[in-house]
C-alpha cells in the first residue's frame, strides 16, 4: 500500500450506542456509510412473503442485526487500497460465517483490533494459559480489504450479521 496515498475517514454508526466505522482509500475516493437492519418477512402487492431488511427499532436480546456498510467512490476514477474495519457491538455476538463483501479479503481480530487473521487462523489465549482457536462469540472487529479497485461512480457493500445478547 501506498502510505503517502491514504486517507483516513472516520463516522459514527448513530444506530446501537454509535460504534465507529474507519475506512481508508487513496486520495478520499470514497463516502462510507453504515446502517443497522433487521431482516423481516412481509408479503408483497402479489401475495408473495419476501424478506425485506428494515431499520432496527428495539433492541431486544436475541434478534439478528445485519451490519451493512456501503462503500461509494466519489471520484472520477478508479478507488484503491479500500480498506473498511469495524468493531462488534457490545452486547452482540458475531454470527459465525455471515461476514459478506465481494472482492474482498476478510480478517477478524479478537482482541479489540490489534492484530487480524483469517477466521481459521485466530488464536485466543484459553483459561490454561495455552493458545486455542477462537470462536466467532469472541471476535471484537472484523476488516475488510477491497481487493480490486472500485470503478468511478461505483459502491459495494460490506457487513456482517451479530444477534443481541
Amino acid at each position: 500500500m501506498r502510505i503517502a496515498n491514504l486517507f483516513i475517514t472516520f463516522i459514527l454508526l448513530t444506530l446501537l450506542c454509535g460504534y465507529p466505522s474507519v475506512g481508508v482509500a487513496a486520495n478520499g475516493a470514497v463516502r462510507i456509510n453504515s446502517t443497522a437492519q433487521i431482516q423481516v418477512e412481509v408479503t408483497d402487492k402479489d401475495g408473495k412473503k419476501i424478506l425485506k431488511r428494515t431499520p432496527v427499532e428495539k433492541l431486544i436480546p436475541g434478534t439478528e442485526v445485519i451490519f451493512t456498510t456501503t462503500i461509494q467512490n466519489i471520484i472520477d476514477q478508479p478507488a484503491n487500497d479500500i480498506i473498511i474495519s469495524k468493531p462488534v457491538p457490545n452486547d452482540t455476538e458475531y454470527l459465525a460465517g455471515s461476514a459478506f463483501g465481494s472482492d474482498c479479503e476478510i480478517l477478524f481480530s479478537a482482541d479489540g483490533g490489534n492484530t487480524f487473521a483469517y477466521a481459521d487462523e485466530l488464536t485466543v489465549k484459553g483459561r490454561n494459559g495455552k493458545r486455542r482457536g477462537a470462536n466467532p462469540s469472541e471476535y471484537t472487529n472484523i476488516r475488510w480489504y477491497h481487493k480490486v479497485p472500485l470503478a468511478a461512480g461505483k459502491s459495494a457493500e460490506v457487513g456482517f450479521r451479530a444477534v443481541i445478547k
